[in-house]
C-alpha cells in the first residue's frame, strides 16, 4: 500500500465518503422508522412490486460510472459525480445480504452482513481520503502480479463471504490473507455455502451447527444490532402491529 493519490482525487474520495455515510445512516433511520410503523414514510412500490433502495443505488452508481468515464469531469463536477457514487454505494450495500444470499432477508439474522459489508467499505473509502491506495500498481512486481493478486484474493473472498464470513471476506480485499482464512475454515450452517455443500447430516453439516449455535451471539452483534435494530428472529424483537407485519412482507426496506 502506497501513498499515491493527488488532492484532488482525495478531496473527490472526501466527497464520496461523506455522501454514503450520510445516505447509509438516512436510510437506516428511515428503515426502522419504517419497520415501527412511525412517521411518514412508506415502502415504495411500482405496480404492486416493492422497489428495494438497492435499485436506486444500482442507478446512481452506474450513472456516476457513466458520467466519470465519458466526461471525465474537473471540479465541481467531479466531486458531485463522487457524491453521487457515494450515496449509491450506501443503498445498494445497505441490502448486500439481499444479493448475498439472492433472498429478502433484510430483517433476518443473515441481514447482519449488510452492516459488516458498509463499515468495510467505508474503512476502503477513508483510506483514500487520507491518500492511501491498497490497489496500486507501481510496485517492483508490475501490473501483472497486481491484478493476479487481486483475482485471486477476490475469488478468495468471495468464497468467504458465501460461507458467512463477511468481515474476514471484505477485509480479505485489503489483506489476501484474511480472505484465504475465511475461505478454508467451517461455514456456518446458514450461510449459502453450508446449505449447498453440507449435505443434511453430514459429518460438516454437523461440526457447522456445534461451531455455530442457532442462538450463538458475538459482541459484533451488539454493535450492528445498534446500527441495524434487532433481527425479526431475535428473542427481545419488539412486537408489531398486524398493519406493520403487513408492511414489513412487503419489505420494509
Amino acid at each position: 500500500m502506497t501513498i499515491t493519490l493527488d488532492i484532488e482525487h482525495r478531496a473527490a474520495a472526501a466527497w464520496m465518503l461523506g455522501s454514503f455515510i450520510v445516505v447509509f445512516v438516512v436510510t437506516r433511520a428511515i428503515v426502522r422508522l419504517i419497520r415501527a410503523g412511525k412517521g411518514p414514510f412508506r415502502n415504495q412500490s411500482v405496480g404492486g412490486v416493492h422497489l428495494h433502495h438497492l435499485v436506486w443505488g444500482i442507478f446512481l452508481m452506474l450513472l456516476a460510472g457513466v458520467g466519470e468515464f465519458t466526461y471525465q469531469p474537473e471540479p465541481p463536477w467531479l466531486y458531485v459525480l463522487a457524491a453521487a457514487f457515494g450515496a449509491g454505494a450506501a443503498l445498494t450495500l445497505d441490502e448486500f445480504a439481499l444479493w448475498l444470499h439472492l433472498s429478502d432477508v433484510y430483517w433476518e439474522r443473515e441481514g447482519r452482513v449488510s452492516v459488516d459489508a458498509v463499515l468495510v467499505v467505508g474503512a476502503l473509502m477513508a483510506l483514500l481520503v487520507v491518500g492511501a491506495n491498497p490497489f496500486d500498481s507501481d510496485t517492483n512486481d508490475g501490473v501483472v502480479a497486481v491484478v493476479i493478486t487481486i483475482v485471486v484474493g477476490g475469488l478468495l473472498s468471495v468464497v468467504a463471504l458465501f460461507k458467512g464470513r463477511p468481515l474476514l471476506g471484505l477485509l480479505g480485499l485489503l489483506v489476501p490473507i484474511l480472505s484465504l482464512i475465511g475461505a478454508v475454515r467451517l461455514a456456518r450452517p446458514t450461510s449459502p455455502w453450508a446449505r449447498w455443500r453440507y449435505r443434511e447430516g453430514s459429518s460438516k453439516a454437523l461440526r457447522a451447527r456445534r461451531r455455530f449455535p442457532e442462538r450463538d451471539r458475538r459482541r459484533w452483534d451488539a454493535v450492528v444490532e445498534a446500527i441495524a435494530g434487532r433481527p425479526d428472529d431475535e428473542p427481545g424483537t419488539p412486537a408489531v402491529t398486524t398493519d406493520d407485519t403487513s408492511r414489513e412482507q412487503e419489505g420494509a426496506r
